[in-house]
């Protein structure tokens, strides 16, 4: 009883240090995910915070929703427009990932992303099902609070979802992949060469990407190089940088978003933005299903091979299992023998 009195406040302080880390790293990332707002300083086409808020409960467990709540007030008081305002806000942000969290955990996903149900599952249910619910009930306070008309619902609520959703597609990948990443040893190198390239190549994609150049679709041959060479580990942070660059082209109106509507914009960054994501994750997933597979038949082909060598260097030849004819067999074999014994003494007589 005594060591069970002394465990509980160290759950209790464990549990308390947990909920505000995660606080604090929704309220930091908020502030990053700001510096691209389009809608009233309060909505950006990507929103950070919902992908910590996902793998934050991904990883440990729904118990620190309190944080991401708390998190979510500190990130939107601020910003008003009233208290009932913020408070409304506060829960669409934090009931956004708790379904998120729910679907995927129903849908059976696991954290490690190393098969293409999981993928598909934190794209459609994780991303675009679950942020449904806090630009639903976001964009909703802004018109009812009369901070938006009626007829701005639709843009607002496309910027909040898209950010929402670009937040669990890019962040939550790379979180998970980063809690599972370990150090590299043994690596030669012509593959810290070939990281340097990938690195550089990136941030001159990026460079152009912002340019008033609409070439977008130069981030995906780094997406596939990135996915089919380093897969899942590589392909997260490559689709991260990519949606970053493109996030802040459609900020600045250039490339491809020049001379369009809000609404327009918000489209055309989803579709990039979503097929980006989409890009590395099968593919990366894909990449890591078939080195496991060859890992497995491996494994067995050096099992059936050890089986091999242990026979050919034995004496004895393995037995193997009777099959149903030789227990016939064998059945009918000590029939006769007892038919063939003598009699008992009664029988005689």
């Amino acid at each position: 009883m005594a060591v069970a009195r002394q465990a509980w406040p160290r759950r209790g302080g464990w549990a308390a240090l947990e909920i505000c880390v995660v606080a604090a790293l929704y309220y930091g990332s908020a502030e990053l995910g700001l510096l691209q707002q389009l809608v009233r300083g309060q909505v950006t086409p990507l929103w950070p915070p919902s992908g910590i808020a996902l793998a934050a409960l991904l990883l440990r467990g729904p118990r620190v929703w309190p944080g991401i709540a708390l998190g979510a007030f500190l990130a939107n008081i601020t910003l008003g427009p009233s208290p009932p305002a913020v408070l409304a806000i506060t829960a669409g942000n934090t009931l956004a990932p708790v379904c998120s969290y729910v679907l995927l955990r129903r849908a059976g996903f696991r954290n490690d992303l190393n098969r293409l149900r999981d993928a598909l599952s934190l794209i459609f249910l994780g991303a675009f099902t679950g942020m449904l619910v806090s630009a639903t009930i976001g964009s909703g306070t802004l018109v009812l609070t009369g901070v938006l008309d009626a007829g701005d619902f639709a843009p607002a609520w496309s910027v909040w979802w898209t950010g929402d959703a670009m937040g669990v597609l890019t962040v939550t990948p790379f979180l998970l992949v980063l809690r599972s990443a370990r150090w590299p040893r043994g690596v030669p190198l012509s593959r810290w060469v070939e990281v340097i390239l990938l690195v550089a190549a990136t941030v001159c994609v990026g460079f152009v990407e912002t340019s008033s150049t609409p070439l977008l679709f130069l981030g995906f041959p780094l997406l596939i190089w990135a996915g089919f060479r380093f897969q899942l580990a590589g392909a997260a942070p490559c689709a991260l940088a990519v949606s970053i660059f493109a996030v802040v082209a459609a900020g600045q109106k250039s490339g491809p978003f020049t001379g369009h509507d809000l609404f327009t914009n918000m489209i055309t960054l989803q579709a990039f933005n979503g097929s980006a994501s989409l890009t590395a994750l099968l593919l990366g997933v894909a990449v890591s299903e078939r080195a496991q597979t060859e890992r497995e038949i491996a494994q067995a082909c050096n099992q059936l091979a050890a089986m091999a060598t242990r026979i050919a260097t034995s004496d004895r030849r393995p037995a193997l299992p009777a099959t149903r004819n030789d227990q016939e067999a064998v059945s009918m074999e000590s029939d006769t023998a007892s038919d063939s014994l003598p009699h008992s003494r009664d029988d005689r007589i």
